[in-house]
């Protein structure tokens, strides 16, 4: 992994933890759709470590076995999270 890619990958965590922080602090928005954001912001940021860090980008089957994986996990997450009979 060269350098540039360790920073570019840095700068694309900066910025979805940034966009992670901006959205907290939005007022008035429905509580469901923020929280699909989030969800979807550090599913975002999970890709970004495996693919650059671990770099699953050179491997195509494990990159979608963990991209399946993940989005299965946040799927269930923001269902139970939208739910009806939360509190």
């Amino acid at each position: 992994m060269s350098v540039s890619e360790v920073y570019k990958a840095w700068a694309t965590l900066l910025a979805l933890s940034l966009a992670t922080v901006a959205l907290t602090l939005v007022s008035g928005a429905s509580a469901t759709v923020v929280g699909g954001v989030l969800l979807t912001l550090s599913g975002l940021k999970a890709r970004t470590i495996l693919s650059q860090y671990l770099e699953l980008r050179h491997s195509a089957f494990w990159m979608r076995l963990f991209d399946m994986i993940i989005g299965i996990f946040l799927l269930i997450a923001f269902v139970l999270y939208a739910a009806p009979w939360r509190a």
